[in-house]
């Protein structure tokens, strides 16, 4: 199975464009509250893991029918939770380097 990535660009630009984007951030509530995309929601990754675990679908309010862009610290955490819910019919899409990268790309427009 391939997870697709994007990068914090194509990111970036696809929230330019105001496409109607799902971003999963699947840090611990104490990291997302610090730091977070402003359109992202946090569900973490320890209820992902229990999806797992149990078969069952705990995040009711998770779409299935639209692409999901998983984002954590550095992409390792979102890389795991998109095979689970790959696995589970929904249609993932990892963010390169996580909210890491994505500072880093932000940052980087600032100094322009």
């Amino acid at each position: 199975m391939t997870i697709n990535k994007i990068t914090p660009k194509e990111l970036h630009e696809r929230l330019q464009s105001e496409e109607k984007l799902v971003l999963l951030d699947v840090r611990d509530e104490q990291k997302y509250n610090e730091f977070h995309i402003e359109e992202s929601q946090n569900v973490p990754k320890a209820v992902i893991f229990g999806l797992q675990e149990s078969g069952e679908n705990t995040q009711q309010s998770l779409p299935k029918d639209q692409e999901m862009i998983v984002t954590c610290t550095t992409g390792n955490s979102a890389t795991k939770c998109a095979r689970i819910l790959d696995a589970n019919n929904y249609k993932v899409t990892v963010l390169e380097g996580g909210i890491t990268a994505w500072k880093a790309y932000i940052s980087s427009l600032r100094d322009e």
